[in-house]
């Protein structure tokens, strides 16, 4: 059974990635911790609550994004305030189920509860090539289009 405090965290999760599948810049950012940092798909770092709206803004404007799928691994309470969520995600481009097998990551997230609610300090999204393990990236994207 979840603590309160593992379901608070796995839904700040799911909030993240719905805002980015819903295109939400704003509603993403507010996730964040005011000083909250955020490393892009490509290695891309956002600093600040501010910088990621402005940054996600511009992508959503620019591209049509995939939607994420995503299944979380596990969280770990390091303490009341602190904990850490490790989830995997794929994303299917706009107007297709299937899974792309060059999009799928491994997310690592830090929360933080501040002043009564969990945010967000931290959030990597690290893509997951598994170099010379062409098994292990079929593995992922079965598991993620099963979700779909």
């Amino acid at each position: 059974m979840q603590s309160n405090r593992e379901q608070a965290v796995r839904e700040l999760y799911q909030a993240l990635l719905r805002s980015w599948n819903s295109r939400d810049a704003n509603k993403f950012a507010a996730l964040f911790m005011k000083d909250g940092i955020c490393v892009g798909f490509d290695g891309t770092e956002y600093c600040g609550a501010e910088e990621i709206a402005s940054a996600l803004a511009k992508i959503f404007h620019d591209h049509p994004v995939a939607t994420y799928v995503w299944k979380i691994r596990d969280t770990k309470q390091i303490d009341d305030h602190t904990a850490i969520l490790r989830a995997v995600a794929g994303m299917t481009p706009p107007g297709s189920r299937s899974i792309k097998p060059d999009r799928n990551v491994i997310h690592l997230l830090v929360a933080r509860k501040h002043e009564g609610h969990w945010l967000i300090a931290s959030y990597q999204n690290t893509p997951a090539r598994y170099d010379g393990r062409p098994e292990a990236v079929e593995a992922l994207t079965a598991e993620l289009q099963a979700l779909v």
